[in-house]
């Protein structure tokens, strides 16, 4: 009955998986045996041996041979296919929620010499990045932070690049912005609204430059209704928006660089500097390297990270469409093995969707694991009305996939309950996907349409490679980590999700566990008043989440530009008394 220890690897992967196979069907057996018997003394020792049997079968599942047989994952990274280049880092990794990133923009930008270059979706002046209690004395507002900075060293200069964000956003914007950064704070601190874009697009970027030497990069905005730690608590009085007013708990991650990558990512600024502000950045030679901690980080041991784009170009003929982050996605999809591990806020894009399909469609291929954590539900009727809509319809065609095709596939988001029992979500805002424990991406891209093609977007990858023991380590220990706040498990109770074999049946264990901070997504088509309606019309949800321009060359200034006008000043009027809540 030893035979196979004779065998070579492989053969003994054939035989191990076998009778491990043998002895689950076997126990499977004396579980329904159990259940029949009424002899406590039967029942005392099937229950013995199947514990015996359970146990040995998921030992031999788990041996040293696995991960020494780990399928070598194609190279995902192509430069001018799905990444605009592949940049050395002498240290990277992630940064989970915006507590600990805060705090290590702060540390960073503390060191800083010559420049700060700051690019985002969203900024709020008035946002605290070290709050009262945790970490400082008193809160530190961005504004004052920055102009704090520029008083003590002479020599630095600091560039914000900010989206000239749609009227649709304007009720939650903070109006007059360009006049705070630009008259209430030191003259070298210089701020521009970037509004270079096809009509309907915004710029999603959200990454930071210190001296082209430290480089932030991922979700995170440095602006209002962000911060949280990430215990998530339902109440947190640390929690509150620069009005004092409360905001849910929110999740997001955001990766860290030090070294030549950083100064890709400060070539990519002064292009986008040039285009919007019509004139060029001279910065100098990078500063000298710089000694920083990022406290509470997940490092990523790899000497390399690729950074790939979205992005819509205006030239003499037309548009010129970089859509790297799709092919990126797709491509790292389609070289997957055995799982698949996605944070997004959204997911209803068609090119991620169909490359899913195709994927678990091919049953030449192993059979995968598939986890999804994503936002319980969208933000507003607009964003339920078009996402919504069209991420539901895809959530449903691939559970009916799934069955048909034998992948595991688990769909869940984190919450809390309150002290009256209402359960509290936490807001997914992450944007990472993990393949096989070898490939990790993390950036501001969304997995809707809009992400793919139309907004501009920034992503970093992480790659295995050829004998990196360390770089799999770690990037598995990425996923285990987020899983482990996502299910509210302690460290020493995590270890069973670094499996990949069962993953999904072992959170939806986790699920039916009162205590458990994973629940199961509900996935609820006709949840919003008046959808129906709108299905009628648009089967796909409202139009606004398309892959690409919608007018051609068309670029627009969607905000007048008289920001100190009656009109403005009007809604941010009306924006500070919505936000106080009116009787």
């Amino acid at each position: 009955m030893f035979f196979f220890i004779a065998c070579d690897d492989s053969r003994w992967q054939i035989v191990k998986y076998g009778i491990a196979g043998a002895i689950l069907s076997h126990a499977e057996t004396l579980s329904d045996f159990i259940r029949q018997q009424r002899k406590p003394t039967a029942i005392n020792q099937v229950i013995l041996s199947w514990h015996w049997s359970c146990s040995w079968a998921v030992q031999l599942l788990h041996s040293s041979e696995a991960p020494r047989n780990r399928t070598k994952m194609k190279d995902i990274l192509q430069p001018g296919i799905n990444c605009w280049k592949i940049d050395k880092v002498s240290e990277s990794g992630l940064l989970i929620d915006a507590k600990d990133y805060y705090r290590a923009f702060c540390d960073a930008a503390e060191i800083a010499e010559r420049y700060i270059l700051l690019a985002g979706w969203q900024f709020d002046s008035d946002v605290a990045l070290i709050r009262k209690g945790n970490g400082g004395e008193a809160g530190v507002t961005l504004i004052s932070f920055l102009d704090q900075l520029c008083e003590k060293k002479s020599d630095l200069r600091i560039y914000i690049l900010a989206w000239n964000f749609s009227v649709i956003y304007s009720i939650d914007r903070e109006w007059l912005q360009s006049w705070n950064f630009k008259w209430n704070t030191n003259e070298r601190i210089q701020f521009c609204f970037d509004s270079c874009h096809p009509f309907g697009a915004s710029h999603h970027q959200k990454y930071v430059v210190v001296d082209g030497r430290i480089a932030f990069l991922g979700g995170l905005d440095l602006c209002s209704g962000r911060w949280d730690d990430r215990s998530h608590l339902t109440v947190n009085p640390l929690r509150v928006n620069g009005d004092q007013s409360p905001y849910p708990p929110f999740h997001d991650v955001q990766s860290y660089h030090v070294g030549p990558v950083a100064a890709r990512l400060e070539e990519f600024f002064k292009e986008q500097w040039r285009t919007v502000c019509n004139h060029d950045l001279d910065l100098g030679a990078p500063a000298r390297s710089h000694a920083v901690r990022f406290e509470n980080s997940l490092p990523v041991q790899s000497d390399r990270v690729g950074v790939s784009r979205t992005q819509v170009r205006q030239t003499d003929t037309g548009n010129e469409s970089v859509r790297e982050i799709r092919h990126l996605f797709r491509d790292a999809i389609s070289a997957a093995e055995s799982l698949i591990y996605i944070e997004n806020q959204y997911f209803s894009s068609q090119a991620i969707h169909e490359a899913l399909v195709r994927r678990m469609s091919d049953r030449r291929r192993s059979r995968l694991e598939i986890v999804l954590v994503l936002a319980k539900e969208a933000n507003a009727f607009v964003e339920q009305a078009s996402i919504g809509i069209a991420q539901a319809k895809i959530i449903r065609n691939l559970r009916n996939l799934a069955a048909e095709t034998g992948h595991k596939l688990g769909i869940y988001y984190p919450a809390s309950a309150a002290e009256n029992g209402e359960e509290i979500a936490t807001y997914v805002h992450s944007k990472l996907l993990v393949v096989d424990d070898q490939f990790l991406s993390v950036g501001s891209a969304n997995l809707n349409n809009r992400s793919m093609g139309l907004d501009t977007e920034l992503n970093v990858s992480w790659q295995v490679r050829d004998g990196e023991t360390a770089t799999l380590q770690s990037i598995r220990n990425v996923r285990v980590n987020l899983l482990a706040e996502h299910t509210g498990l302690e460290v020493r109770e995590a270890n069973e999700l670094a499996r990949t074999t069962g993953l999904v049946s072992y959170l939806d264990q986790i699920c039916n566990n009162q205590h458990s901070r994973l629940r199961l997504h509900p996935n609820v088509e006709g949840s919003v008043e008046g959808e129906s309606w709108i299905e009628t019309f648009f089967p796909d949800g409202l139009p606004l989440d398309p892959e690409g321009p919608v007018f051609g060359e068309d670029s627009y200034e969607p905000i007048p530009e008289n920001r100190d006008g009656l009109f403005p000043k009007g809604i941010n009027w009306l924006s500070s008394l919505l936000s106080r809540g009116i009787e």
